[in-house]
């Protein structure tokens, strides 16, 4: 091999290493604009982390609707099914709502889940409140064990009239590994199996059937 060839090759190696270290640079900035993009877009908005509460003397809007969709989606290595009882819901806004998910650990093992929520469209996410949820804490499950999570949310009434429809979605991740590493203990009591205890509620809300 000549003097010119390897020169040609130590220049080609150089290059495909700043590219590599360009993509890598590039795989990092993928999350940060990701978000700014989902900002300017109005999707996957992010919602409360803590309990909010009822503004005292806050009275419903009979006069307006929106419909409130609920999904729900699980981690591929999470063997839970979860779903919530019901598709959509039309609510007034300044109504507190009362419903539920359900969760089944489909193995034989306990585990502990931690469900990540997020609303669309972006804009509407701060108007969506949610005074008791399943997300703002871990959930032990035992293994085949089931479970009824509770939700209370209400719509804040001074929402945009150009939004009609809030799309509320869950992602529900497997975080048993790392609670533990935590230190944290599964506390199974918490999530008995065919459980369908529901928080005490010091005000009045539109509860939906459980049957």
């Amino acid at each position: 091999m000549d003097s010119e060839t390897r020169k040609s090759n130590r220049k080609l190696v150089g290059w495909l290493g700043v590219a590599v270290v360009a993509m890598f640079g590039f795989g990092f900035a993928l999350v940060p604009l990701y978000d700014i993009m989902c900002e300017a877009l109005g999707i996957n908005g992010k919602t409360n982390t803590e309990s909010a509460v009822q503004p005292i003397g806050m009275r419903a809007d009979i006069t307006r609707t929106i419909r409130v969709e609920f999904m729900a989606h699980v981690n591929p290595d999470m063997p839970w099914s979860f779903k919530p009882e019901k598709m959509s819901l039309d609510v007034h806004p300044g109504e507190v709502i009362q419903t539920v998910y359900f969760a089944h650990n489909q193995s034989n093992q306990s585990l502990i889940g931690q469900a990540v929520p997020s609303v669309s469209p972006g804009t509407g996410a701060t108007y969506f409140n949610k005074i008791e949820c399943f997300c703002f804490n871990h959930q032990p499950l035992e293994g085949k064990g089931k479970a009824e999570m509770p939700l209370i949310f209400y719509i804040e009434p001074d929402i945009p009239d150009s939004i009609h429809t809030l799309t509320l979605s869950y992602t529900l991740y497997n975080i048993t590994s790392s609670a533990a590493t935590d230190g944290a203990v599964l506390d199974i009591s918490r999530a008995q199996v065919g459980s369908s205890s529901r928080p005490a509620l010091d005000y009045p809300t539109s509860e939906i059937s459980y049957e």
